[in-house]
C-alpha cells in the first residue's frame, strides 16, 4: 500500500493565500508548518498572531482558525503540537494550544487549551477523556 504522504510538500500559497488544495491562510509567512500536515479544503487560518501546526497535524475540512478577534479583541499565537487532528468544521479561537495527540471532534468551538493525549467536542469545547492507546493508532 501506497503512503499517502510518500511525495508531500508543504504547501505553496498564490498571491492571495490560497493554495491549491482550496485552503486559505492570510498572513502565511507567520505560519509554521511541520511535516506530513493535512488541512482539508476550504480551511481558513489567520495567522497574523503566528500558527504552528507540528508533524502529523490533520485540520479537517472548512475550519477556521484566528489569531485575532475583532468581536472580543482576543489575539495570540495557535499552537497545535504533534499528532492532533481537529474534526471538520471547527474554529479554534486566539492563544489557544492543543496537546500532542488530541483530537477534537467536528463542529467544536476550541476556546481554551486542551490537554495532550485527549478526546474533545463541544460548544464550546469540553475534554470528554483521556485517549488510551488504542485510540491513538486510529
Amino acid at each position: 500500500m501506497k503512503n499517502r504522504f510518500e511525495n508531500w510538500k508543504p504547501p505553496r500559497f498564490d498571491k492571495n493565500g490560497m493554495t491549491k488544495w482550496h485552503w486559505k491562510c492570510q498572513h502565511h509567512e507567520k505560519l509554521k508548518i511541520g511535516k506530513h500536515v493535512d488541512v482539508g479544503a476550504f480551511t481558513y487560518i489567520n495567522a497574523k498572531h503566528k500558527v504552528e501546526l507540528q508533524d502529523n497535524v490533520q485540520v479537517g475540512s472548512h475550519c477556521s482558525l484566528y489569531t485575532v478577534s475583532t468581536i472580543d479583541n482576543k489575539k495570540g499565537k495557535i499552537l497545535i503540537k504533534r499528532n492532533s487532528k481537529i474534526g471538520t468544521h471547527s474554529v479554534v479561537m486566539p492563544g489557544v494550544t492543543i496537546g500532542e495527540n488530541s483530537i477534537i471532534g467536528a463542529f467544536s468551538f476550541v476556546n481554551r487549551d486542551i490537554p495532550p493525549n485527549s478526546l474533545a467536542y463541544g460548544v464550546p469545547i469540553k475534554v470528554i477523556r483521556k485517549l488510551t492507546n488504542k485510540d491513538k493508532k486510529l
